[in-house]
Formats: C-alpha cells, structure tokens, sequence
C-alpha cells in the first residue's frame, strides 16, 4: 500500500470512528439518471478530442453520479465530514471526494479561528454549493470548476480567521498540501472542458489520445516529487449579501519530477500557478456569480521548461426564488501556445417539486479551437451541442 492510500485510509478512520459517539450525525445522499443528446465528437472521458463529458452523438438513458455525504459535529467545536461518489467515466468507480475535520472553537467575540485537516475543496467556488459539490443552477458547471473538479484538491491542512462586523464578515486563511503534483497536467495536454464530473481517489483521468492512438489514465491526486504546495485566500461577505473571494495558489511541483505509467511513459509534475477572483450579489429575485482564473502550468521534460498559460472566466444569472428556476450563464476560456480559444454558453431550467426531487433541462453550446485537434484528424475548431433532461432524487 502506497503512504497515499495509508494516508487516506487513517484519514477515513479517524472519521467514521467518532461517528457514534458524536452529538450530531447527518447522512445526505442523492443520484441522478438523465436522457443525454450528445455532441459529435467524442469525449475526453475515453479519450477524444472533444470537451464535453458526453459525445459520440449518442441519444439515451444514462446513469450521472451518486454520492453518499455523513456529517457529524462531534463536540460543538469539532466537525467532520466525508463524501464518496460513483461517478460514471469510462467504468463507474467509487470515489472518496472529500474526508476532512474542522475545528472551530465558539467564540464570542467579532473574532472566530478555525483548523482544518484531510481532503477538501480549495475555496475556490461560488458556483458549487451543493451535495458532493454539485451545482444549484446547472448540471455542467463552468469550465474554471470544472477542472476544479477535476484535478484541483487539498491534501493538507488550512488555518481561517474571520472577523465579523455589522456590515459583513472578513475571512483570511491559507493552507499547505501534497498530492496535488500533476494538476495542470490535463489542462495543458487538453485545454478546458465542461463537464460535471468530479474526480477523487480512485478516480482516472484520461489524456486525449492521437489518431488510432491510446494514452495510459493517471490518478490526478498523487505525489511526484513530494514539495509542498500552498495557497492565500481572502473573501469578504457583507450583510447585504454581496459575497467576494480572492485566491492565490501555488502547488510548488518540481516541473523535472516524474513518474512512470504503465506503458513506461513518463507522467511529470507540473508546476500550476494561478489567481482565482469570483463575486455573487443579488439583485432582487436574479443572483448573479461572476468568477475568472488567470494563470500557468509548466513541465520541463529536459533543458527548456514548456509552459501553458490559461486563462478563463464566466457570468451566471439565475432566478432565486420558487420552485422554477431558470439559469443563463455565459463563459470564455483560452490556453496558449496550443492556439486553444472557446466560448461557451448554457441554459438550464430547474423544477423542484419538492425537496427530495430536481428536474433540470439543460442546453450547452461549445464553439471553440484548439490546434492539436488535428493530430486526432479532426478541424481545429470544434462547434457542439448538448443537451441533458436530468431527474435527481436528495436524500
């Protein structure tokens, strides 16, 4: 067993041993099928040039996830939580997505501390707040959370400190990690997707492969070269709603690390810096969530460091209240040297009859290039569409 999965599995049993013994235990669960109308080229999930999670352009019944979230506040200062999911890629897989304790004293003063250690989300999103870090306003969510999902985890711990005045609360926090050496790998030999999948351990990531070509599958969450990386946070949430987030994130891989895949291929770190702003404000019954990332990924096989610049950002406006909810959001993403340019607009529809039940439609629309698309045979520019009918049962 390798000191990831020990560091996991002493990870999980300090989690669930407490359970029993804790004040409060909360179990949230969902799963979802869906009717998928899928764009023509095939996805990046088998390894296709394409960007969307479906291709092919299929029309059927499929399953999308499911996801199993146990929370427990073990004394009032104490929380833990864990999540697994069954995602659905090329096999379906269980995946443990977050495990993680929060200790936060209480505090009656404006001032509040709180620690964290395991496996978690970076506060990264506005967008995704919801069971197993789904979104509330879309199935797919935009291409800066869908790599979130993808490769970008904390392995580590994290420190806040909140200070909360009568117009808003002021949050500072940063953390170190590991593990998270070859985020940017799949950005970089890719570009941007949009897809709603979200990667944990014991999950694969599939690499675009060429024409009649295969590539191996990597776990996106593994160390090579074993620096630690870290990140700054700063957000500001005032009492009118108006919620902001600043982040800087540096995962200090050594570009010349590397690790063999099964074919004797080499797998490198990749050194992936970037800065993530986002805003969400209320206008009336339209919440709007704006966010952009702005960075680079670079890898050095030999004397020259090959680096990828990435850039994205997105506007959201949703309706908030009632059981109707529609969803616009409207996004732009670009890599380069690899020529890749895209555009992308979605549009969704929610119902929630009731608590336990969501119906979503949703159209997306992908118009974008990318000039390594012709190693695989096909046009540099890639125009689809997709469309989702989802039915998802909460728990």
């Amino acid at each position: 067993m390798t000191r990831f999965c020990r560091a996991f599995v002493i990870t999980v049993t300090c989690l669930v041993t407490p359970f029993a013994r804790a004040q409060e235990v909360k179990v949230h669960a969902y799963a979802d099928v869906r009717v998928v109308d899928a764009a023509n080229d095939p996805s990046f999930v088998n390894g296709g040039p394409g960007r969307l999670r479906y291709g092919d352009g299929d029309t059927r019944a499929r399953f999308g996830a499911a996801a199993v979230v146990v929370t427990a506040q073990l004394t009032p200062a104490l929380f833990a939580l864990a999540d697994v999911q069954l995602q659905q890629t090329d096999h379906a897989s269980p995946q443990l997505t977050e495990a993680f304790l929060r200790y936060r004293p209480l505090s009656l003063s404006a001032w509040r501390t709180a620690i964290k250690g395991g496996l978690y989300f970076l506060p990264v999103s506005l967008e995704n707040d919801s069971i197993g870090w789904t979104s509330p306003w879309t199935i797919t969510p935009s291409a800066i959370n869908s790599w979130v999902g993808e490769e970008l985890r904390g392995l580590g711990a994290e420190a806040r400190e909140e200070w909360r005045g009568d117009n808003g609360t002021l949050g500072l926090g940063g953390g170190l990690f590991r593990h998270n050496d070859v985020a940017g790998n799949i950005l970089a030999v890719r570009g941007w997707s949009l897809s709603d999948l979200v990667y944990g351990v014991g999950g694969r990531l599939r690499e675009p492969s060429d024409e009649g070509g295969t590539r191996e599958q990597y776990a996106p969450f593994q160390r090579v070269g074993g620096r630690t990386g870290w990140y700054a946070d700063a957000s500001w949430k005032s009492s009118t709603g108006l919620d902001l987030r600043l982040l800087r994130y540096d995962n200090r891989a050594d570009p010349q690390a590397w690790r063999l895949y099964a074919n004797g291929d080499r797998l490198f770190a990749w050194r992936t810096r970037f800065w993530s702003a986002g805003a969400m404000f209320a206008t009336g019954p339209v919440t709007w969530i704006a966010q952009g990332m702005d960075g680079d990924t670079g890898v050095q096989p030999r004397q020259t460091i090959f680096l990828t610049h990435v850039q994205s950002a997105f506007l959201l406006a949703g309706w908030n209240r009632g059981a109707w909810r529609p969803t616009l959001r409207v996004e732009r993403f670009r890599t380069w040297p690899s020529g890749e340019r895209g555009r992308a607009i979605t549009a969704a529809l929610n119902w929630r009859p009731s608590e336990w039940l969501r119906l979503t439609a949703e159209y997306l629309h992908v118009d974008a290039t990318r000039d390594d698309r012709l190693e695989a045979g096909l046009a540099p520019r890639e125009r689809g569409n997709q469309l989702q009918l989802l039915a998802r049962v909460l728990y």
